[in-house]
């Protein structure tokens, strides 16, 4: 809504929409009717009926890779309703940037993936978005919401490049972009209310409409993460691997929690006490030093990122180290960027130290300690009540210093059967079996990517589903890495699986990977997605996931009889079908 029809700062209307949250419907009555008083007895003329005519249009856009975008386009699309807008929330994935002619009002949220990469449902939209046959579009009035990590040197490219392409193809900016880090929902909120209220409104929804369509309070979510019990850790590589991966099984019994295979798991970590004791020694803090109700000690173990470090995190320590040594290191972008590769916060307070450290400015340059997601490598129709994960423990040795992965190895060296994690789900809507249990699915995941289609082909197998399921999976030594055999075996014999392709890289002189074992069998899979089969990847997208979207072209070229660009035309239409789905870190 615009300025002219709400008096509200973009703070105090959003204060006011989240007043109207979980309001019956006599409630939300009663506080119509209790503002209306106010305005009566103070000369004011406050009308809690909507205004006539009709409800302005807003197209909420989002593409997202984890799911956190299309999330917040549901909440948009809820705020926005309340606020007046007749909203309607369209996916990148599924939509063509040219159709962008047709609205009015835009509000964008999406997600920036690896060095500066669009969401993988998004790239063909950003290609055609930022392609030069893209239509003017004055007259839309727009606002846009990125999403990011300050870590990465491409911080929230794809949403400066949305806004900027907007921009400059006529469109008029409602409210500032907004460049949300890893926790992101206060950024957001701001950016929301603000964004609404720079839009043009025709209506005003009354706090007893706001109520009745206030989304039902989850129990358990991100900000409120549910206690599951441990019930089950086993390492799954035998003895003599250079590997530790770990399967790990949690309870949801009485939770009411539930989720599909596809989805991911969010865990709390806890800072190791090494971590946390080198922080303290290199600052000079003491570990029982107040913060707020906590002790300095606690409040790092469990509050703060003490590891992460970026250009982003340098700088604000520099803010209050005022460092002209550091400073000059910064501004030299490539050169302090390798010196960072491999190290941690603790590395920058010992090469540019500051004696004069209190636990309040010290924190303020740290980031929240996030959640880490796991695929599901369990359904729900084969363990009721539980979900299970394969972790990857990840231990290595940089500049002198042992390092490690802050949650893998609070799984693999804190946790023991009987405690309990702090979790909570991650719908993933990108990566879904096919609806149809006739249709066939291709499944690549090496390493730890096996975990989802452990879930896939226990949700098969439950459902007796009739398609074939064919799985490619990788590791370095058959004898030790061979994450679940026994279980593929079984699924093999009983018909659940169809086909296990496997690729061991160092059992043989020359490397093989998944990849080579696609080309290898490169007939057999064009003729099962000439026939409609789904095809999927789990696992590392730096080498693997480019690799397997090469072999595949390669794949139609061969044996499609398609030149190279038929051959990605071929994928990127596989893609905007959901017969290509990824899900890559």
């Amino acid at each position: 809504m615009s300025s002219s029809n709400s008096p509200l700062p973009p703070d105090k209307l959003l204060q006011a929409q989240n007043l109207a949250v979980g309001l019956t419907p006599d409630q939300a009555k009663w506080l119509a009717g209790f503002y209306a008083g106010i305005g009566f007895a103070t000369g004011g003329a406050i009308d809690p009926t909507p205004a006539a005519g009709a409800k302005p249009p807003l197209t909420v856009l989002y593409g997202s890779e984890s799911g956190n975008a299309e999330k917040l386009s549901g909440k948009i699309q809820k705020v926005a309703d309340k606020a007046g807008f007749k909203s309607k929330v369209v996916s990148m994935g599924d939509a063509k940037a040219a159709d962008l002619k047709k609205s009015e009002n835009l509000l964008v949220v999406v997600s920036t993936w690896g060095e500066g990469d669009p969401p993988d449902a998004a790239i063909d939209y950003y290609e055609e978005f930022m392609g030069k046959d893209m239509p003017k579009l004055d007259g839309l009035k727009f606002s846009v919401c990125g999403l990011g990590d300050t870590s990465y040197e491409h911080f929230c490219k794809m949403g400066k490049d949305f806004d900027t392409r907007l921009e400059a193809l006529g469109a008029e900016r409602a409210h500032e972009r907004v460049d949300c880090d890893v926790d992101f929902q206060a950024d957001f909120d701001k950016w929301l209310a603000g964004a609404i209220d720079g839009l043009p409104s025709a209506a005003v929804a009354d706090v007893a409409t706001q109520a009745a369509v206030a989304p039902s309070t989850v129990e358990y979510s991100k900000t409120n993460p549910y206690e599951a019990e441990v019930l089950e850790k086993i390492v799954l590589n035998g003895t003599g691997s250079a590997k530790e991966t770990l399967h790990l099984e949690l309870s949801l019994e009485e939770s009411g929690l539930t989720y599909q295979p596809g989805d991911a798991l969010g865990i709390y970590p806890v800072n190791r006490k090494e971590d946390v004791d080198a922080i303290l020694l290199a600052t000079g803090l003491k570990a029982n030093a107040k913060l707020g109700e906590q002790t300095l000690v606690e409040a790092l173990e469990t509050n703060f990122d003490i590891t992460s470090l970026s250009p982003a995190i340098a700088m604000k320590y520099n803010g209050i180290v005022a460092s002209k040594s550091l400073e000059t290191a910064i501004a030299e972008k490539a050169a302090f960027k390798d010196w960072i590769w491999g190290r941690q916060l603790v590395d920058l307070i010992e090469a540019y130290p500051h004696k004069e450290w209190t636990p309040e400015s010290f924190t303020s340059i740290l980031r929240p300690l996030a959640a880490r997601l796991y695929s599901i490598a369990s359904s729900l129709k084969a363990h009721e009540n539980e979900v299970h994960l394969t972790i990857a423990a990840v231990r290595y040795n940089s500049h002198g210093r042992d390092r490690v992965g802050v949650c893998s190895t609070y799984i693999a060296d804190e946790i023991s059967i009987g405690d309990k994690v702090r979790i909570y789900f991650h719908g993933n809507n990108n990566f879904r079996l096919p609806e149809n249990n006739d249709t066939d699915v291709i499944m690549v995941g090496p390493g730890t990517g096996i975990a989802p289609f452990r879930a896939f082909v226990e949700e098969r197998s439950a459902n007796e589903a009739k398609g074939k399921n064919w799985l490619f999976f990788g590791d370095q030594h058959f004898s030790y890495d061979f994450l679940y055999q026994l279980e593929w075996l079984d699924y093999l014999e009983e018909g659940s699986l169809s086909k296990l392709t496997t690729a061991f890289s160092r059992d043989q002189k020359e490397k093989i990977y998944v990849q080579h074992r696609l080309i290898e069998n490169g007939s057999e899979i064009w003729k099962m997605l000439e026939g409609g089969a789904h095809f999927y990847v789990c696992g590392d997208a730096s080498r693997m996931a480019k690799d397997v979207h090469q072999a595949l072209i390669d794949i139609a070229v061969e044996h499609g009889g398609k030149d190279a660009k038929e051959a990605k035309d071929w994928l990127s239409a596989l893609r905007k079908e959901k017969r290509y789905q990824r899900d890559v870190y």
